[in-house]
């Protein structure tokens, strides 16, 4: 059964909604904190753990896949020489959401996504 398994669409069509996530993705990991809204920000959350635990792994393979999702090449290189140091010792939950003041134009929930 997959009940409940369902993908967060953001209102978005399925390539537009990966090119997204694979943008916040770069960004987040090139600067270290950005700010999204709050379900764009779960979203992320769950594709940057993605990529970090690739970088802890450190194989070949999981560069390679690394490669093939994040944009910048050399910032991928930087990712898996930080990361066995950075993030060695934790299992998971690399991100910090926090909630900030809502949006002016719209009243959309904003938050601040940061890597830990």
């Amino acid at each position: 059964m997959r009940h409940g398994c369902r993908v967060k669409k953001l209102g978005k069509p399925a390539d537009q909604r990966r090119a997204l996530l694979r943008a916040l993705t770069t960004e987040l990991i090139r600067h270290g904190k950005i700010t999204t809204t709050l379900q764009r920000a779960k979203v992320l959350r769950a594709e940057v753990d993605k990529m970090i635990s690739l970088a802890k792994d450190g194989s070949l393979s999981a560069r390679r896949q690394a490669l093939g999702y994040i944009y910048d090449k050399q910032l991928v290189h930087a990712l898996f020489e930080q990361a066995q140091s950075r993030y060695g010792t934790r299992n998971g939950g690399y991100t910090r959401i926090m909630h900030t003041i809502p949006r002016r134009g719209d009243n959309a929930e904003m938050a601040i996504i940061e890597l830990v």
